[in-house]
């Protein structure tokens, strides 16, 4: 739309908060998706805070469990065979991300972007009349006996070093927080700095209320293709039609690699496609959130019922949804709550834009400075989403971020 001074592409919770954040230093702002606020994962997330989550999911751990995950077309991590050729070079940049070197690397950078997310987030929240949604209610990670407990203790300390909270429990411990879960579970430690969003659809349409409500506009458009222009940046839609802004911030999720393509960047972004079922409230006594480490899933409470997902399928945009994988949740679930009701349960698939790193791209478009990139999040852009707003509004309006950005820069490939 002619007249705005940004234009967002992407009506996630990413995109959402960096226009709101824009908005609120002067700004002009039309946000730009192709199906509308809330359409893809930020609508069916875990809800969660993840603020104490600063370890890459590329690292020495996840190499040592992979080989036993991906030969499990249902487990925690896998590959389908359809997509294995197309994901290798990605997968070889994942596997070079996993060195001890760059793990401590990308955990620093991570966790100057958790901290900088943490202390925007209720700020914003205040800011967008949404702090009635916020829960603080902890995380309970819980392990089948002591092996897996003590294989977890390494990253742990790399938590403690870093300032994160948490006390280890025993099976005593757990009941306390957490009544009525299998007595498989022997060790769990517990995160109180964890928060949760009471619906993380219900939280970014609220999100786009307010953005509206303060004379933004939102438009279903599908962007193609990104053009620098004379005093600003051209953008084209699928039906052909054109508008320029000053500035353009791309955070389409998982669609973005394809139209940063337009300006010469190539991305390495793919698809972590997670599922999971949602059960009505009264499935279960849910008190905290409780993660499952060693089976890749949560289990969430929020006021839209009960969440049962996570899990990664590298499987791209095009492939069908593959709903056995919630199914195969779902039954451990059972197993690990005994009095957990399945029924009426409502299944769902989403993208999460993911690097081979585990960083975002955050930063300026290499062929123009009027383009700034803000996706890849993987599975924590609701929990980075007021931070990197409170970065792309530093770079929309001349100011020096609040923190180095180098890290997370979209050429670091």
């Amino acid at each position: 739309m002619a007249g705005s001074d940004v234009i967002v592409i992407g009506a996630g919770v990413v995109g959402l908060s960096a226009a709101i954040a824009a908005q609120a230093r002067g700004l002009s702002v039309t946000v730009l998706d192709r199906e509308g606020p809330a359409a893809g994962a930020s609508a069916g997330n875990a809800g969660a805070f993840a603020f104490t989550d600063i370890l890459p999911l590329a690292s020495p751990g996840i190499l040592k469990k992979a080989p036993k995950w991906l030969v499990d077309p249902l487990g925690p991590l896998t590959v389908p065979p359809a997509y294995a050729l197309k994901i290798a070079p990605w997968m070889f940049r994942f596997w070079r991300a996993c060195s001890p070197k760059r793990v401590a690397h990308s955990t620093a950078a991570q966790t100057a972007l958790m901290d900088l997310s943490k202390a925007e987030l209720e700020p914003f929240l205040e800011q967008t009349g949404t702090m009635p949604m916020l829960r603080k209610e902890g995380n309970l990670q819980v392990y089948e006996g002591e092996g897996e407990f003590k294989a977890s203790l390494a990253g742990w300390k790399a938590r403690e070093e870093h300032g994160i909270a948490f006390h280890h429990l025993d099976a005593a411990g757990i009941a306390e927080i957490q009544p009525g879960l299998s007595v498989r579970f022997t060790h769990g430690t517990f995160t109180p700095g964890w928060y949760s969003i009471a619906d993380p659809k219900l939280y970014t349409l609220a999100l786009a209320d307010h953005f509206r409500l303060k004379g933004g506009v939102i438009e279903r458009a599908e962007v193609i293709a990104l053009k620098p222009a004379e005093g600003g940046v051209e953008v084209m839609a699928a039906d052909s039609s054109l508008r320029r802004a000053a500035q353009v911030v791309l955070s389409a999720g998982a669609f973005s690699h394809r139209i940063a393509r337009s300006v010469g960047e190539s991305i390495p972004l793919e698809t972590e496609r997670g599922y999971n079922s949602t059960l009505p409230s009264d499935a279960f006594d849910l008190r905290t959130q409780v993660t499952f480490g060693g089976h890749g899933f949560v289990v969430t409470r929020l006021s839209s019922g009960i969440r049962v997902g996570g899990a990664v399928e590298l499987g791209g945009l095009e492939l069908p949804p593959n709903f056995r994988r919630s199914e195969a949740m779902l039954k451990k679930a059972q197993a690990f709550l005994p009095g957990l009701k399945p029924e009426g349960g409502v299944q769902w698939m989403g993208f999460r834009p993911s690097l081979p790193d585990s960083l975002p791209a955050i930063g300026r478009a290499r062929a123009t400075s009027g383009v700034i990139y803000a996706f890849g999040h993987g599975h924590l852009g609701l929990t980075q989403s007021a931070g990197t707003a409170r970065i792309v509004a530093d770079l929309l309006t001349g100011q020096t971020p609040a923190i180095d950005i180098a890290p997370f820069s979209p050429q670091r490939f």
